[in-house]
């Protein structure tokens, strides 16, 4: 039985501008293009770059879709360090640019008349290769299990853009841990089941469980609007009267990824949501034109769940962490899962790395904590999902089994916070995490009581391991 591919988006833009050069030798050429690009980028005038382009160019592609695309794209990831020849052929050539926040692969092509006939923005991906030295492992390799998963370990860890891997299993109403590579670059400690990790959007499943627990407690309702629970020079905004609470959780909210203000009033380009504040959030909804009709499209929107988070405080008076540490991490005894880290905890916790294995930030939120900022540990997210999938917590039982219905039933699949994969007779509920240095995955099978937790401190995917262990269990 094999699972659904879990893929990740990558934005490719082609462009075709024409630009006229002094004629000089190719590298010279190609150099003057990235020296333009770079300029304008700094200067924030997309505008120029596309006043460069022919009429052709112009009849093609709008000044519009050009300018958000950069805007979107390259504005959020700071200021540009550095730029450096990757390599010519067949007339195309290719830079890296590095920014503050990530690197972006800039291709381009000169024709006959030394102008520009193609132009394209994608992220920057690393040449990968084999770790020479086997990667230190916690793994005993005695039983078919640990051997397994050994297997599946090696196909990520080995390689050259990753650091450190901690996998916890529950399967047959016992946990299996093991740890991979080290907590931070040639420290020689493999990271143990209770190293610490960003969990990034796992943090979404958290929200949902906030939300699904005071449904229960009859405090707010999946089909309230959400303007409800907004000020009201938010809430008189006639676009957002349409969205429902539910819509929030799986997003069909017809919000976008992140706010547009999210970029133009970035602060701090490698910790993007750190300055991101409630007011500037209201701001922005005040004159939100809605991209779809809630409840019909899925869109993933960090911003949805954000506001959830904002929802739930107001309801309860009470910060996001304070809800999830009062209703769902203590009665859990889920000991290593904040918001914020004590200088003891912060110990445990991991360097983070982006795919170039450069030691970058982690992440830090506020206004959209409910979106993607908790930190946790395996051991505490095996406490996590058993109690998916059954708890002995009569009042947090009720609100998981709430989170697993389906509210969302076109593809992908979701109830609340969670996506749902229904292969053959199996259901699935899975979610991954993402931030500039980590990554994580957990998916659940309740019907068979078992679950695998997949933590890293690397940005690169750790899906195909999650579902790679699950499928052998």
């Amino acid at each position: 039985m094999k699972l659904t591919n879990f893929k990740v988006v990558i934005i490719f833009l082609c462009l075709t501008p024409l630009m006229t050069f002094a004629q000089s030798s190719g590298q010279r050429k190609s150099d003057l293009v990235v020296v333009l690009i770079k300029k304008y980028i700094t200067e924030k005038t997309p505008e120029k770059i596309y006043a460069l382009g022919s009429k052709n160019y112009k009849a093609s592609i709008s000044e519009g879709n050009l300018t958000d695309f950069i805007v979107k794209n390259a504005y959020i990831l700071g200021k540009i360090k550095a730029s450096s020849f990757i390599s010519a052929k067949k007339n195309e050539c290719k830079y890296k640019l590095e920014f503050e926040a990530g690197s972006v692969e800039l291709s381009f092509s000169l024709d006959q008349n030394n102008k520009l006939d193609k132009l394209s923005f994608s992220p920057f991906e690393p040449v990968v290769t084999k770790k020479t030295a086997l990667v230190p492992s916690s793994n005993p390799l005695k039983s078919k299990l640990d051997k397994e998963v050994d297997t599946l370990a090696r196909k990520y860890i080995q390689n050259s853009n990753t650091v450190g891997l901690s996998i916890g299993i529950l399967k047959d109403g016992k946990t299996y841990t093991y740890g991979y590579g080290t907590t931070q670059k040639s420290n020689g400690v493999v990271p143990d089941a209770n190293t610490i990790f960003e969990i990034g959007s796992i943090s979404k499943t958290f929200t949902a469980q906030l939300l699904a627990y005071y449904v229960n407690e009859g405090k707010i309702s999946l089909t309230d609007p959400v303007t409800k629970y907004l000020p009201d020079s938010v809430a008189a905004n006639s676009e957002l009267q349409q969205i429902k609470i539910v819509n929030l959780s799986n997003h069909t909210s017809g919000l976008v990824r992140l706010p547009d203000n999210m970029i133009s009033k970035n602060l701090e380009a490698a910790n993007p949501y750190k300055n991101y504040t409630k007011d500037l959030l209201f701001s922005y909804l005040k004159s939100y034109k809605l991209v779809s009709v809630p409840g019909g499209t899925y869109s993933y929107s960090n911003i949805g769940t954000g506001l959830l988070g904002v929802i739930l405080e107001r309801i309860s008076g009470k910060t996001y962490e304070q809800l999830v540490k009062e209703i769902i991490t203590d009665p859990l005894k889920m000991n290593s899962t904040f918001q914020h880290l004590t200088p003891e905890l912060a110990k445990r916790f991991t360097k983070v790395y982006n795919k170039e294995t450069k030691e970058v930030k982690a992440w830090d939120f506020d206004v959209l904590v409910g979106a993607g900022g908790l930190r946790s540990t395996v051991n505490d997210m095996l406490i996590y999902a058993a109690n998916n999938i059954e708890s002995k917590n009569p009042d947090l039982a009720k609100a998981f089994e709430l989170t697993h219905q389906v509210t969302f039933s076109k593809e992908p699949m979701v109830g609340l916070g969670w996506h749902i994969m229904k292969p053959a007779a199996d259901t699935y509920y899975w979610h991954n995490g993402g931030t500039g240095g980590s990554r994580s995955f957990i998916i659940i099978n309740i019907n068979k009581k078992t679950a695998v937790v997949v933590l890293s401190n690397s940005e690169v995917e750790t899906d195909s391991v999650g579902v790679g262990i699950i499928e052998k269990l």
